[in-house]
């Protein structure tokens, strides 16, 4: 009875109490075809040696020597080794939150030039203390836009990640807040322009565009922006990628960056934990979620960090908070920092020229095997690109999972009008070698079963 404390006579009290003859009562709206009638198959319990063996056997059989031409907001990147050194040092790795900050100015101060290198990087005035992911970043900027403008409706490019556009929609769903998506132009993949000018009204809190967007184009962000303004809506643009800030022009025309920072030393770990961020101009400041930390001098002159501009707990007071994320992922964000620190400037821009070079080389190779093609042209792009191919996409990847690669991905999940399109991503840490591999594989004639 350890976990089940209740007694028999509790349980029949409760039961009368609420009208029900027993607990099968209780489940008795769920049909009966979704109900399991049986016991669980689970397995006899294990001695500590006998799981630590099993776990150590599936271990071996990870895919961990397969090369991946996967992106989709989810990039591979190298990891400096003094990244993992540093985290784990108990001040780090063991605290919980700043609360305290006589005795949190390491994590308080990591904190703060966190957010002095995002805003430095994005081109935005202030930014947070990290999000969720950015995915949670840009649907908290979106209820950042309409808590500023007063106003309750949004538009979002089609162009944007699939998965940010579903986060938003379950956060509006119970907001009252309309979504209106505006396509994207066939021939660019870039978002449609006149689309958008006609989808924005004013009604229109926010915009939503993501540069480089899902098909990996950049964004002109300029012209975004002017029809987002000459409405009254704020431009908000989500970035997934962020190493491409090392070459592409920052959006310092949006009023609102989301951005994903996992590119900058965070490791896949099977999708996450994540890096959020949230940069805005200053004006906006206030309504930002999330924590900030502030720069300050003590009674004696020292340099000092704080939590400031945010109450403590202000995420708890219901209908009044700016946001229902009540934490941040500081361990995490000290990652990027330390990953930041440690690339530099000029480190960065060379990591964004490597990845582009890697994605052209790779987008060159690809395209001239045998019934392949580049989908979208005249706009740049990133490190990802759209290949169009005359084989089902699926019929791609069985050949190149024989070889130990995993190609792009379809894109016909979430874009029925592109069949056989997939989205492939070449980072600095593809081989050469590889790609060439790749596509003889693919220019290969298949074997006919």
């Amino acid at each position: 009875m350890r976990y089940l404390p209740k007694s028999d006579e509790e349980r029949r009290q409760m039961l009368a109490e609420i009208g029900a003859a027993s607990i099968d009562d209780l489940f008795a709206v769920i049909p009966a075809e979704y109900r399991l009638e049986r016991d669980l198959a689970v397995p006899r319990q294990q001695a500590e040696s006998e799981i630590v063996a099993y776990f150590r056997e599936a271990g071996q059989r990870n895919a961990t020597d397969y090369a991946s031409f996967l992106g989709a907001g989810a990039y591979r990147h190298y990891r400096p080794v003094i990244i993992d050194a540093l985290v784990q040092r108990g001040e780090f790795l063991t605290s919980y939150t700043p609360y305290q900050a006589e005795i949190s100015q390491g994590t308080l101060q990591a904190i703060f030039e966190f957010q002095t290198m995002i805003a430095e990087l994005t081109g935005m005035d202030v930014a947070n203390a990290s999000m969720y992911d950015g995915s949670t970043g840009a649907a908290e900027a979106v209820m950042m836009a309409v808590r500023i403008t007063g106003r309750h409706k949004a538009v979002v490019a089609s162009s944007v990640h699939p998965e940010y556009r579903e986060v938003l929609a379950t956060y509006a769903r119970h907001q009252g807040l309309p979504i209106r998506t505006a396509g994207y132009d066939s021939r660019t993949g870039r978002a449609d322009l006149e689309a958008l000018d006609a989808a924005v009204s004013e009604e229109t809190a926010a915009v939503l565009v993501q540069s480089p967007n899902f098909f990996g184009v950049i964004e002109d962000i300029p012209a975004i922006a002017e029809i987002a303004h000459k409405k009254g809506a704020l431009l908000i643009v989500s970035i997934a990628e962020a190493v491409s800030l090392g070459i592409v022009r920052p959006p310092v025309e949006a009023d609102i960056v989301a951005m994903e920072a996992q590119s900058f030393g965070v490791a896949l770990s099977y999708g996450g934990p994540f890096c959020g961020v949230i940069g805005a101009k200053e004006q906006y400041l206030r309504q930002m979620p999330g924590r900030l930390a502030g720069q300050t001098v003590d009674g004696a002159g020292n340099r000092g960090f704080v939590l400031t501009l945010a109450t403590r707990e202000q995420h708890i007071r219901r209908e009044k908070a700016t946001s229902n994320i009540c934490t941040n992922q500081a361990l995490v964000a000290l990652m990027a920092t330390i990953f930041m620190a440690v690339y530099g400037k000029e480190g960065v821009r060379e990591l964004a020229e490597h990845n582009l070079a890697k994605a052209e080389y790779a987008a060159k190779a690809l395209a001239i095997v045998p019934g392949a093609k580049l989908r979208f042209s005249g706009a740049p792009r990133f490190h990802e690109f759209v290949l169009q191919t005359d084989e089902a996409p699926a019929a791609w990847s069985r050949r190149l999972l024989e070889n130990k690669i995993v190609g792009g991905i379809d894109l016909s999940r979430w874009y029925p009008e592109l069949r056989h399109c997939t989205l492939w991503c070449a980072t600095e840490v593809m081989l050469r070698e590889t790609i060439d591999k790749a596509a003889s594989v693919l220019a290969a004639k298949p074997v006919e079963a």
